[in-house]
Parts: C-alpha cells; sequence; structure tokens
C-alpha cells in the first residue's frame, strides 16, 4: 500500500511542478498572442530605431536576470531559516511556505517588468 500513496503523491508533485506552469503560461500569453495578427497589427507605430531597442533588449534582460539572482538568493536564506523553523516545530511548515513563496515573487516581478520593455519596443 505505501507504493501507490507515494507513487499518487509524486503524481500530484508533477503536476504542480510541470503541467499548472505550463497551463498558466498558455492562458497569460494567449490574449497576446491573439493581438498579433488582429486589426491592430494595420495602425501599428513606426519600429524603433536600433539603438533603441539594443538598449529595450539589453534592459529587459538584465531586469529578468537580476530579479532571478535575486529570488534565488532570497529563497536560498528564507528556505533555509523556514527549514530550521519546521525542524523544531512541525506545525509551522504552513507558514515557512509561505514566506518561501513570497521570495519567489520577485523573479515573477522581474519577468513582468521585462515583458512591459519589450512590449513597449
Amino acid at each position: 500500500m505505501a507504493g501507490t500513496s507515494e507513487r499518487g503523491s509524486s503524481r500530484a508533485l508533477l503536476i504542480a511542478l510541470v503541467v499548472v506552469p505550463l497551463v498558466l503560461a498558455i492562458v497569460m500569453l494567449a490574449p497576446a498572442l491573439a493581438q498579433v495578427g488582429g486589426p491592430a497589427a494595420a495602425t501599428a507605430r513606426a519600429p524603433a530605431s536600433p539603438e533603441v531597442m539594443k538598449w529595450g533588449f539589453l534592459a529587459a534582460a538584465l531586469v529578468t536576470g537580476l530579479s532571478a539572482i535575486g529570488a534565488a538568493y532570497a529563497v536560498a536564506v528564507v528556505g533555509g531559516a523556514a527549514m530550521g523553523a519546521v525542524a523544531e516545530k512541525p506545525e509551522t511548515a504552513g507558514r515557512a511556505l509561505v514566506f518561501v513563496g513570497l521570495a519567489e515573487g520577485i523573479a515573477i516581478y522581474g519577468l513582468i517588468i521585462a515583458i512591459m520593455i519589450l512590449g513597449y519596443l
């Protein structure tokens, strides 16, 4: 019986880590992809100069990279402290997970800003 419950929990973990983010990405990108060939394409503004595009792409890359590094550092610090707290008091696991999730939000904010920069180009 123990093997089936472990298999079920690993399947649920797989769904949580792989399928759910993919579905969310598709849902979030669907409006942007729908606008690519729509009527707004006929009234699009003039393309930006190569110099502006170069700095825009560089800014988007820096925002994404630095926010990912910041989030990784935050998760490392918060995750280590959270595991120490859970080892001492197992009932604090839910609160610890919330703090790790807040640290992950830093990377998401950076990605949103990068998308906004690229949308401006």
